[in-house]
């Protein structure tokens, strides 16, 4: 079974990663979720990256505000597919630091970014990505997206004004 490593760099971090976890919980994907903070931890940070695969983890969502070193810096050192999650921080620039930090990573160093706080998003293609080699994550996302469907042909049923 495949296994998903969520981090963030502080637990003021959570409810925005909270919505990765409920997502992959949904799809029946372990997940881990620990605090590793780039600046305040760098040896947790170095063991959780140079590990992450010997641990069982298949992907990483690392989730940043503010200057968001910490999913470049995974994906420095990990060989795992490594998804970004800009965090919309206090101190923050609107978030378009955190975006632009995770975002502007150097060739060969990549980090799949999602939208700010786009958590959600990352648990859905960290199952996507596992899904790629694991028919039951893939069928449970085919239905996903089905439900993704109906809800829209529902609503339009809602609005439609043709009689």
């Amino acid at each position: 079974m495949s296994k998903v490593a969520v981090v963030m760099g502080s637990i003021s971090d959570l409810p925005v990663m909270q919505d990765a976890v409920d997502i992959l919980k949904g799809f029946d994907i372990e997940v881990e979720v620990d605090i590793v903070s780039a600046h305040r931890t760098p040896e947790k940070l170095f063991d959780f990256s140079k590990n992450a695969h010997k641990n069982g983890y298949s992907v990483i969502i690392a989730g940043a505000g503010g200057a968001a070193h910490l999913p470049g810096m995974v994906a420095s050192m990990s060989p795992l597919p490594v998804i970004g999650v800009p965090v919309k921080s206090s101190n923050s620039i609107d978030g378009w630091d955190s975006v632009l930090s995770i975002l502007q990573m150097p060739g060969g160093v990549p980090v799949a970014t999602v939208a700010l706080n786009g958590a959600k998003n990352a648990g859905i293609l960290a199952a996507q990505i596992i899904g790629s080699s694991d028919k039951c994550v893939l069928d449970k996302i085919v239905l996903y997206k089905e439900g993704l469907k109906q809800k829209v042909i529902d609503g339009a049923k809602k609005v439609n004004t043709k009689q």
